[in-house]
Order: structure tokens, then C-alpha cells, then sequence
């Protein structure tokens, strides 16, 4: 699943395509949205939030739409340039379609997610969430108390719950969990939280806007060797040797990796 880094890399190339065109057509294959035109719109900017992007339009009215959209398991968008298309064997994926006069064309394939609202209705698809390190509004404190508010809550399961803190997906839970030597077992409130949120804000900007350094969690870009547990199941450990275990669930989206030297798991109290 496409964390906050990604989402945001995307709307900088969607920023890049369409920012500032007139789109001369706009389809939204979606049966809830299937008559909306939105031809002859302006596109403003791409806002995320969190895993949600948000593409907002104006027109010479003054009137502001919103496409939100979530990637979720299986979205995923493309740009072509000038005069060319997605290769016909995608084309019935294509659940958005934006394209401008002379420009490039935006694809957004098998996406789940695909509602037009007002601008202004904003908050009722985002306000539900936490703060998002890649925003102009990041709160660090805010985010420090949303997640202590359950304090007997596991550490790994509270950094995925996006109500706390906006953006972070299964990879940066698990090696975050990783970074700070922390079981993903370990309860919220034995957690120095003010340091595992500046760690996860941090990593997460690094990834989103440092070329090279997508979701490089080791420093190290050499093949197998980018992530420090996540993926790495059998394997020894980068930084002990010791064999990296995973819990057993077959949703991988949602498995947990862990070093049991560098992550021990604390007897309660």
C-alpha cells in the first residue's frame, strides 16, 4: 500500500503535468461520478494529506471542486506527454483521466477511491485525520498526544492508526519500531513518543523529497540491504546478525518484521 511519501512524490509530478492548464477533458469513470465534465477547469494544486490526495480545480466563475482520491492496495496513476497514451491493454483501468490542451495526460488506474466535493467540504473526507509530517501545518505535539491518549495500545498498531499521526504505512511503522529499538509489542505508554514521532516525521520527509532516497530506511541503496527489517524475514540482521523474525499473518500489507537482539520484548512490570 502507497504510504504518505508516496502520495506526496505523486502529486509533485501531478503538480509538475497539470498545475496552472486548462483541462480539455476530465473523466471520472466511477458510476457515482460517471455524468461530472470537468473540461474547462483550471487545475490549482495537489494537497495530501496523509495517504489521501486531493486535487483541486477553479474556474472562471470562481467556483472550487476537489477530486479526492486514495491509492489504497491497487491505485496507481501515470503521465504521458503531448500527443501520447497509456498502452491499450491499461486503458480499462483507467478509473480518472485529466488531459490538457497540448499537454500532458494524468491516468489514474484502479483506484478505489474517486469522489468530487466542494473545496470547501474538504474536511468531511480529511478531517478525521492526525497530523502529517509532509504538511505546512505539521504539529509535532499534536501528534505526541493523540497517540499517548491510548497508552496501553501497541506501539506498531497506534504509528499505523492514521488518526494519531497522519501518513506512515507498514514500512515506516516497522522500522521506525526498528530505529528505536522497540518490540512492535511495546505498549504506547512505555515509548518515548516525542522521539519516535521527530524520528518518523523526519525519515518520512527524507523519503518524500531527497532524490535517491525514496523509502531508504538504511542509508544503504545497494539491493537487499535498503530496509532494515521490513522484507527481511530469515534473513540476519544489518546491524546485529541476528535472524529477523515476522508475525504470520498472510495479509502482508499488514506483517510485522522485528530484530528480537535489537527489539527485545520488555516482561510487564
Amino acid at each position: 500500500m502507497p504510504e504518505g511519501d508516496s502520495v506526496y512524490r505523486v502529486a509533485r509530478t501531478l503538480d509538475d503535468a497539470l498545475v496552472g492548464r486548462v483541462l480539455t477533458r476530465g473523466d471520472l469513470r466511477v458510476p457515482q461520478h460517471a455524468t461530472a465534465d470537468l473540461s474547462g477547469r483550471s487545475v490549482v494544486e495537489h494537497v495530501t494529506h496523509g495517504k489521501h490526495l486531493l486535487t483541486r480545480f477553479g474556474d472562471e466563475r470562481g467556483d472550487r471542486l476537489t477530486l479526492h482520491t486514495h491509492l489504497r492496495m491497487t491505485g496507481s496513476w501515470s503521465v504521458t506527454g503531448p500527443g501520447k497514451r497509456l498502452p491499450a491493454r491499461l486503458l480499462p483501468d483507467v478509473r480518472v483521466l485529466l488531459a490538457s490542451d497540448g499537454g500532458p495526460t494524468a491516468y489514474g488506474r484502479s483506484i478505489p477511491v474517486v469522489e468530487l466535493i466542494e473545496t470547501a467540504d474538504e474536511h468531511r473526507v480529511v478531517g478525521h485525520l492526525g497530523p502529517d509530517p509532509l504538511r505546512p501545518d505539521w504539529d509535532a505535539d499534536e501528534a505526541v498526544r493523540r497517540l499517548a491518549a491510548d497508552p496501553a495500545r501497541p506501539i506498531k498498531p497506534a504509528l499505523l492508526d492514521q488518526r494519531r499521526i497522519a501518513g506512515l504505512g507498514n514500512l515506516w511503522a516497522n522500522e521506525v519500531c526498528f530505529l528505536r529499538g522497540l518490540h512492535p509489542r511495546t505498549p504506547v505508554g512505555d515509548v518515548d513518543l516525542p522521539a519516535v514521532v521527530a524520528l518518523a516525521a523526519r525519515a518520512l520527509r527524507v523519503s518524500a523529497t531527497v532524490p535517491g532516497l525514496y523509502q531508504v530506511t538504511t542509508g544503504n541503496t545497494r539491493r537487499g540491504e535498503t530496509h532494515w527489517v521490513t522484507g527481511r524475514a530469515g534473513r540476519p540482521c544489518l546491524r546485529c546478525g541476528h535472524t529477523v523474525r515476522v508475525t504470520p499473518e498472510t495479509d502482508v500489507e499488514r506483517r510485522t518484521w522485528w530484530c528480537p537482539h535489537c527489539q527485545p520484548e520488555r516482561a510487564a512490570a
